[in-house]
């Protein structure tokens, strides 16, 4: 089949939720994939961060392949030989005391707003139903009914109410507003390190510091994100590391499999976990013995390889190379690691024809927020990769 007959196939049968990019995928090794026709790219996105260890990761392969012929999945009425081990790694690695594995990353968030709401009645005493959990505008933290009623994006909530109560936004970066915001039913404060989805928006030197002093004052759970930042994505193997805090909870998921399988987990200290009994929460599939056996070698290799090193070493270099490009639709360049945002003048007429043009050249990315161009590539990225990537947007941002 040729790549417009993938495309009437989708059209025909799909829902349309999405608007990709016209190029169907079909293998994918390292930072390279190729489509229907034949044609290589360089991956610039990495599955939003889920294939930070590169496609088809051949050590990830064998443990998926091993683990696949001998049990995958038991639910969790039963215990398996791998979970335990995916507990200790992970939290031995994170600096955590206790995980609770999910599926997606939304699934992630939403047993988080659950934990801590909990812990919020028995542990704060907050009076039952009247917990707050302040969020930041300009969030991303999935797409559940949950999720997007605390969503400030008016393509995310429109028509899908009525929303869950309990929810506060405050502005991204204000400290002072979280402070103003805190009420003596504040339970939490969830938050990205790094607004990926918003374009890549970092907040201020300092901000996270002042967070966790406001947070540790009025006794509320700081609760990060980072589903899309960690596990070295920013050049560290979590983004809190850039301002030497830590977090009560800590989210995440994505490249927690390598791209292999939907494995998140809520991270956390033994406070706020051990509220959750018996039948209070769960899933069929979370901390199955395949899910789990994947993430223990994602977590391995990302260590093991240095990719977390190599994300900081390449984020800086492929960073001062765009911000070398003089170009009049560049408004501004910006990114932390490989986390990278190109914004645009809004006069220039929207990203995503440039997307289009960086495809053309070999090269995937994708917009964001209209103005926006992401660039994530696979943390195993090399210097002369990043060259050949430089060499193809300047190329495009200057014709």
């Amino acid at each position: 089949m040729n790549t417009q007959e993938y495309l009437d196939l989708e059209n025909e049968y799909g829902a349309h939720n999405y608007k990709p990019l016209d190029v169907v995928l079909t293998k994918g090794k390292g930072i390279w994939v190729w489509d229907a026709d034949g044609k290589k790219y360089m991956d610039c996105l990495a599955a939003y961060s889920a294939v930070n260890q590169g496609h088809c990761h051949p050590e990830i392969i064998k443990t998926m392949m091993a683990q696949a012929q001998k049990l995958t999945l038991t639910s969790r009425a039963f215990r398996n030989d791998q979970l335990g081990h995916f507990y200790k790694e992970l939290c031995e690695l994170t600096r955590s005391h206790k995980v609770l594995p999910m599926n997606s990353g939304a699934e992630a968030v939403e047993t988080v707003i659950k934990a801590v709401r909990k812990w919020s009645y028995k542990i704060k005493g907050i009076p039952e139903d009247k917990a707050e959990i302040i969020v930041c505008a300009n969030n991303f933290h999935g797409r559940t009914i949950t999720i997007v009623g605390f969503s400030t994006d008016p393509t995310a909530r429109s028509g899908f109410g009525p929303f869950t109560p309990g929810f506060k936004i405050i502005p991204f970066g204000d400290a002072d507003a979280l402070e103003a915001a805190i009420t003596p039913n504040t339970a939490g404060f969830l938050v990205e390190p790094i607004q990926g989805e918003a374009g890549v928006i970092i907040p201020q030197a300092g901000y996270f510091k002042a967070v966790r002093e406001i947070c540790d004052r009025h006794n509320v759970v700081l609760i990060l994100d980072e589903i899309q930042t960690g596990l070295g994505r920013t050049g560290r193997l979590l983004a809190e590391e850039h301002e030497g805090i830590e977090a009560d909870l800590t989210l995440v998921g994505k490249a927690l499999s390598g791209g292999f399988y939907p494995v998140s987990a809520v991270l956390s200290n033994k406070e706020v976990m051990d509220v959750l009994q018996p039948g209070e929460h769960g899933s069929t599939f979370g901390g199955n013995p395949l899910g789990c056996a994947i993430a223990r070698t994602a977590i391995r290799v990302l260590k093991e390889e240095k990719m977390i090193e190599n994300a900081s070493e390449m984020g800086d270099y492929f960073l001062a190379g765009l911000k070398k490009i003089q170009s009049l639709h560049i408004k501004e360049v910006r990114g932390r690691g490989l986390m990278i945002a190109m914004e645009l003048f809004p006069e220039v007429g929207g990203a995503r024809q440039f997307c289009y043009k960086l495809a053309d050249k070999g090269l995937l990315c994708k917009e964001t927020h209209e103005h926006t161009i992401r660039f994530a590539p696979p943390l195993v990225i090399k210097e002369e990769e990043v060259d050949w990537a430089l060499e193809q947007i300047g190329a495009v941002m200057t014709a």
